[in-house]
């Protein structure tokens, strides 16, 4: 299954940022830290060019500790990007994130140079909240789904920071498959556009390659099964999702599944590493490669019928 959500009003943000941006000094972009590759928009950095940027891994509580090292040690290798590690309900850490701004930024943020700056990020990864901690009061509009915000404000923060808020956007297409899945299943694309006990099969394949211990600790299970339908199976019935003749309803047992991932109830877990989107963006440009020179044959034949056609009827 092909996850795809991209609702109207985040074409017309794109175009709105688009518009924004040469006013802009400095990209806040808001990543889930579950999922820090699959939740960055490619469309940020097409338009920031050689901004500099402050990528914030937000929902650190929910991630796991140690991949969130790594990923901030990634992003940092590139120039004129900084990552922070960040947790909305600890307050003292989003001052951390205005000293980042102002250190990036040292010669502006005085009276007569406010820092612009635009905070970006993909649906539901934490971006109202976030902004809400940093004005320290009620601002945006929150709640624990995609898509809440949908129109720009801007505010004004400590330091003579002006903050543009935007709201939370995908792109139309996810060429990389594995991407879309772990969209879905931290909350990032609304429920109505996937498939649970299809999403939910693809996160318990990598759970049980990356964290059968908080799997067995959650599930009380002795040993594991080697696929991820058995493991499903198994949750299901242990949480008596079953139907008439004793079957298990796999959607029921989805839905426990991706609710205990989302709030970390199995554990603190990342789906993805450095190391795994190394060879998955390999992979999606050979996929998106052969996409296109099959596209290309297809115009080009299209045109050889155009022009036969022509000539018999000449």
């Amino acid at each position: 299954m092909a996850i795809q959500w991209y609702p109207g009003h985040m074409h017309k943000a794109q175009k709105q940022i688009k518009e924004v941006m040469p006013k802009i000094d400095l990209i806040i972009e808001v990543l889930d830290a579950r999922i820090p590759y699959s939740s960055e928009n490619p469309m940020v950095a097409s338009l920031r060019g050689d901004k500099p940027c402050i990528k914030v891994l937000n929902k650190s509580d929910l991630a796991d500790p140690k991949t969130t090292a790594l990923w901030q040690e990634y992003f940092e290798q590139e120039q004129g990007v900084k990552a922070i590690p960040l947790c909305t309900i600890q307050g003292n850490q989003t001052q951390d994130l205005l000293k980042l701004c102002r250190s990036m930024l040292p010669n502006k943020g005085g009276v007569d140079k406010p820092i612009h700056t635009m905070i970006c990020g993909i649906p539901n990864v934490g971006k109202s909240t976030l902004i809400n901690a940093l004005a320290g009061r009620q601002i945006a509009k929150t709640g624990n789904e995609p898509a809440v915000t949908k129109a720009q404000q801007r505010i004004r923060l400590d330091g003579n920071i002006i903050l543009s808020d935007t709201p939370g956007i995908l792109w139309p297409k996810f060429d990389n498959v594995a991407s879309g899945y772990r969209l879905a299943a931290t909350g990032a694309v609304k429920d109505t556009a996937m498939e649970y006990d299809d999403v939910a099969a693809f996160a318990c394949e990598y759970l049980l390659q990356a964290y059968p211990e908080q799997l067995k600790a959650r599930y009380k299970l002795e040993e594991l099964p080697e696929s991820e339908v058995v493991l499903m199976e198994e949750i299901g019935r242990k949480r008596g999702c079953l139907v008439r003749g004793g079957q298990v309803d796999y959607v029921k047992a989805a839905t426990i599944i991706l609710n205990e991932l989302r709030d970390a109830t199995i554990g603190r877990i990342t789906l993805e590493t450095p190391e795994m989107v190394a060879v998955e963006k390999v992979e999606t440009a050979k996929i998106v490669a052969e996409k296109e020179e099959r596209k290309k044959m297809v115009e080009e034949l299209q045109k050889v019928k155009k022009r036969q056609r022509r000539r018999k009827n000449s």
